[in-house]
């Protein structure tokens, strides 16, 4: 009980992430975690939270979590205020990405500096 206690975060996270296909399981000391993520964002998302309690290569977590959808890296829904270099940092860690964005969403942007809250943007994988 002692790891999954030490993992309660992680198992937070994946609620509020909605993980589908959940399922927690204590076995010898080690934690065993299955699910399936919506985007290949929120299964990185679960992974730096791993990484972040158990260290680079924990060996008290066994996790294999599955993406439901990785023809985009995650869909973003623009809140008020954001600008797509925002957005960029927040995905990609850089904000000079925002072009990948705003490429990627051509159909229903026509300017990288004009986006409006509630608009769901893709977030590209980068190759």
């Amino acid at each position: 009980m002692a790891v999954k206690l030490k993992y309660q975060d992680v198992l937070n996270l994946g609620e509020s992430l909605n993980i589908q296909n959940g399922d927690v399981k204590e076995e010898n000391g080690q934690l065993k975690v299955t699910g399936t993520a919506n985007t290949p964002y929120e299964k990185d998302l679960i992974w730096d939270k791993i990484k972040e309690i158990g260290g680079e290569n924990p060996a008290d977590i066994m996790a294999d979590i599955q993406v439901a959808d990785s023809s985009v890296y995650h869909r973003h829904v623009v809140k008020s205020g954001e600008t797509l270099g925002k957005i960029a940092k927040q995905y990609y860690d850089n904000a000079s990405k925002y072009q990948e964005i705003f490429k990627a969403n051509s159909d229903i942007l026509k300017n990288p500096d004009v986006i409006h809250p509630d608009q769901e943007l893709i977030i590209p994988n980068l190759g």
